[in-house]
């Protein structure tokens, strides 16, 4: 997988006490990497990394990335062969709620991470996450392009899309011709899956509502997103590493979109009634119920068009909508009914789709 480039190699993850950060952790011990986290504190209760185990895996550093000192120690201590800077507030509500840390986390966070790369003599492979939520969304019907126009007219938004600037213009000031980085962004969204707590979000409100026997209420039944699950931009940003390492001068500086196919764009109904079944509601109306009380902003639609990725990279989506469900709703079955050993349920649903992937002949595979 991935041509083996992680095999015996040092890399460091930032936020990966989180829930992608967790996936990617998983991952990239399973590839025999050996894996460097970096994080400010466990971010939900529970929590995957905890329920894991992951502790007890990888070398793990409690460490905010606003405190530049501090992670420039970490940094320049640990040497990574590659580093995935995923750490980031990661919730929209949040930001309404407390703005300045939601832009110091996103914007202060990025530069230190840049600023550590600035400085740094060791070789290094950086790829830089972003989100689908640093376009300026105009609720176009079709997909957003890596060089459409960044920043929102929400912080959240404003905060991603100002992080973007921070990572171009310290590429161009100080990283293009820096030889010992390569560097790559990554953009990606709608991401759901099992082993996601965090504040706000309609799918882990259904989990825990529904563990529960009761039933959740939502709001903006009608908005479309392009669902997809964890495992996909995890496989675009595995293999963007891969490609920016084996092929620097290539990939230095570029920025790609991972998304699902056009065809999962689905409403937030659609998805519910598809988990709810899953979970043996026969009557859907005792699995969730509309609420009209929106408190904050939210697009009706919000897509990536993905044809950079797949030209470039040859990266194209794995799962199809269905799959994403059936991964998403058995995992946290399992946690809550089965009370399933967990950490191995997760190594399997890295194997199954791995196995899909092999199948399909994607290039990552390799």
């Amino acid at each position: 997988m991935f041509r083996d480039v992680y095999r015996g190699k040092k890399v460091m993850v930032t936020g990966h006490t989180g829930f992608k950060g967790s996936w990617l952790t998983i991952w990239l011990t399973k590839l025999g990497a050996s894996v460097i986290g970096v994080s400010k504190d466990i971010p939900t209760k529970p929590s995957m990394f905890e329920e894991l185990k992951l502790e007890n895996k990888i070398k793990h550093h409690f460490c905010d990335l606003r405190n530049l000192k501090e992670f420039s120690e970490i940094f320049h201590s640990e040497k990574p062969d590659f580093i995935f800077h995923m750490a980031a507030q990661p919730i929209v509500s949040v930001s309404y709620t407390d703005p300045l840390d939601t832009i110091t986390s996103n914007v202060i966070g990025t530069a230190h991470v840049m600023e550590v790369l600035k400085e740094t003599s060791h070789p290094c492979t950086a790829i830089i996450i972003t989100s689908d939520k640093a376009y300026d969304n105009v609720e176009q019907v079709w997909g957003y392009k890596e060089d459409d126009k960044l920043g929102g007219k929400d912080v959240y938004s404003g905060s991603k899309g100002a992080a973007e600037l921070i990572i171009k213009s310290y590429f161009y000031s100080f990283l293009q011709k820096k030889n010992n980085i390569g560097l790559a962004v990554g953009r990606a969204g709608n991401v759901i899956g099992g082993g996601d707590w965090a504040k706000d979000r309609i799918v882990v409100d259904c989990m825990v509502a529904w563990s529960q026997d009761r039933a959740v209420e939502i709001r903006s039944p009608k908005a479309t997103r392009p669902w997809q699950h964890v495992l996909e931009p995890l496989s675009g940003y595995l293999n963007l590493g891969q490609m920016t390492y084996l092929e620097r001068e290539k990939y230095h500086g570029e920025a790609f979109n991972f998304g699902p196919r056009a065809e999962q764009n689905h409403t937030v109904q659609e998805l519910l009634t598809d988990l709810s079944h899953l979970w043996n509601f026969s009557d859907v109306s005792k699995a969730f119920k509309v609420v009209a009380d929106v408190p904050f902003h939210e697009a009706g639609l919000l897509k990536l068009n993905c044809d950079k990725a797949l030209f470039y990279l040859k990266w194209q989506a794995n799962l199809a909508y269905q799959d994403t469900i059936q991964y998403t709703g058995k995992w946290y079955y399992d946690f809550y009914k089965n009370k399933s050993a967990i950490y191995d349920l997760t190594l399997d649903q890295i194997k199954a789709y791995e196995e899909a992937a092999l199948k399909k002949g994607l290039v990552w595979t390799a």
